[in-house]
């Protein structure tokens, strides 16, 4: 394994560089201020909104660049580099059989904001984690918006066990993730990780050899084959661990920083 060749690292949140509490340590943007000095370009790959990534962020949100919403959306300070959407009929049809999942709570994440119905308190409580701009609508279908991104379905029984079944018959039309242990989302069939990550390697001439990534759920799956140094988190789901080449330790454990230290230490020594 050589870490000194790697010119591009691009991770996912939740689950990653975020810990159980959904933050990120203090030790990851000294990390990062050395990474920029070393020419290394950064990358955060999310299924949250564009607007929660860069609060997470503040600091360096100007010198990285942020795949959002899945891959539908990719963002370079407020310059929007790609958008991967959803048209409105298909927006509609959408909604509609979303409409008939028992125990979901279903979200538009739209270009300008994200629009939920209203489900009750403690749902845009834990919504609003992930979403920094949202409105409360009477009826999503009502909602127009400059682009759909995608539809997120919420299940707190568990989106592959609860969601995934009533919905796999629309893959192959579109995109059906399951993003997280309680999220599944539904998205243009290009609009994912791999394809978003992909563009960004042919603007800035990099090769997957020389790129890194991280992830620990299935929306990471094809962010994971678009580089020969993927590593899945040690609680990352079965499936993001059988792809990965490698592993490292957990999101609560600053799995992704240990690995940046010894990519950092590797490419200081290849120098000398």
């Amino acid at each position: 394994m050589d870490l000194s060749q790697i010119k591009l690292v691009a991770t996912d949140m939740d689950g990653t560089l975020l810990n159980s509490k959904d933050q990120i340590s203090h030790h990851f943007f000294e990390l990062f201020q050395e990474l920029q000095e070393l020419g290394v370009t950064f990358v955060a790959a999310s299924g949250r909104q564009y607007y929660s990534i860069i609060n997470k962020l503040e600091p360096i949100k100007d010198n990285i660049y942020v795949i959002a919403e899945n891959g539908a959306l990719t963002m370079l300070q407020d310059t929007e580099l790609q958008t991967t959407a959803i048209d409105r009929k298909t927006y509609l049809e959408l909604i509609d059989i979303t409409r008939t999942l028992k125990g979901s709570q279903v979200v538009l994440c739209g270009r300008k904001k994200g629009y939920i119905e209203d489900y009750g308190q403690d749902f845009i409580n834990m919504f609003s984690e992930y979403y920094d701009r949202y409105e409360v609508v009477k009826d999503l279908s009502e909602v127009t918006d400059d682009v759909y991104l995608k539809i997120a379905i919420c299940n707190q029984n568990g989106s592959e066990k609860y969601v995934y079944p009533a919905l796999k018959h629309l893959e192959g039309r579109v995109k059906v993730k399951v993003s997280g242990e309680i999220w599944l989302d539904l998205s243009h069939n290009l609009a994912n990780k791999g394809h978003a990550l992909q563009q960004l390697q042919e603007k800035n001439n990099i090769t997957p050899e020389e790129t890194m990534v991280f992830g620990d759920y299935n929306n990471d799956l094809e962010m994971m084959s678009r580089a020969t140094y993927s590593f899945a988190m040690a609680n990352a789901h079965p499936n993001v661990k059988q792809i990965a080449n490698y592993m490292t330790k957990s999101n609560d454990e600053n799995g992704v920083e240990y690995m940046l230290q010894k990519m950092i230490e590797a490419k200081k020594a290849s120098v000398i």
